[in-house]
């Protein structure tokens, strides 16, 4: 049986895609957030994540970026609303197999996990031993995410503090 790790934000993906999942035999563990997923990954182990391209904290591109670079055989699909912006090319170099636009049907989700699922499972039998992640390796990649997002928090509160004062 294939184990899917399930990240997205909304409790109504959570409930659909665990529903979905299991009901096709995959054992499913769904998590809220991107730090929750990096840190879940080591005890979950799984074939396939399927997380939201704009999960709070770490988003699911950097967590794809993180997964493949450290659990080599885990298969990303990453998801986004059809009005979401999702940087496509920058989802493919970080390693991601597949992109779904919400909503999107069961069938579709199915078609696009099943093969990869597959994969992963080869992917398990080949791969070397996998590294258990450490604190450290964690911290770097939340460290990572807090760089890249720095920068446009510190612009949004500049813009907010600027307002505030009437400039």
């Amino acid at each position: 049986m294939s184990v899917i790790l399930l990240a997205d934000d909304s409790p109504h993906a959570q409930r659909m895609g665990e529903r979905i999942l299991s009901g096709e035999g995959y054992q499913v563990v769904w998590v809220g957030d991107g730090e929750a997923a990096a840190l879940r990954l080591p005890e979950i182990d799984p074939d396939v994540v399927i997380a939201d391209a704009n999960l709070p904290g770490l988003s699911g591109i950097e967590l794809c970026r993180y997964i493949k670079s450290s659990c080599r055989h885990v298969r990303v699909i990453l998801t986004a609303g059809q009005i979401e912006e999702v940087d496509e090319a920058a989802a493919r170099r970080a390693g991601c197999d597949a992109i779904l636009r919400k909503p999107f049907e069961a069938s579709v989700m199915l078609d696009t996990l099943r093969p990869l699922a597959v994969k992963a499972q080869q992917g398990r039998k080949t791969a070397p031993p996998s590294t258990t992640l450490h604190t450290d390796d964690i911290r770097a990649a939340v460290e990572h995410a807090v760089e890249l997002e720095l920068p446009r928090f510190l612009d949004e509160l500049t813009q907010k503090v600027l307002t505030a004062l009437g400039h």
